[in-house]
């Protein structure tokens, strides 16, 4: 199984995932698919994902049972420690209008 999240993502990109992916809900697609399929799922992403960001979560032989790959900014960074995939989260950035 995979899911794919898509957040700021073009329409052309959201209606080509919705081909080969059930949307279960707005940018979150699922789906189950060979490794060969999901690269290219994953290569249309990257193509088509513009100023958007997406995470990619499917079925691995590791010991969370998953692992994923994320593209586009987003605070939310997957960091491997141990052979675990965790989420390291970025600090927000100050805003310089706050005089900060």
């Amino acid at each position: 199984m995979m899911v794919i999240v898509l957040e700021n993502a073009p329409p052309r990109l959201r209606g080509r995932l919705a081909v080969w992916l059930l949307e279960a809900r707005t940018g979150v697609y699922i789906g189950n698919y060979s490794i060969k399929v999901r690269y290219m799922i994953w290569h249309q992403v990257e193509k088509g994902l513009a100023g958007g960001n997406a995470v990619m979560i499917w079925d691995a032989p590791t010991e969370s049972g998953f692992d994923l790959v994320t593209l586009g900014s987003n605070r939310r960074i997957p960091v491997e420690m141990d052979g675990l995939k965790l989420v390291s989260f970025m600090p927000e950035e100050k805003s310089s209008e706050q005089g900060l």
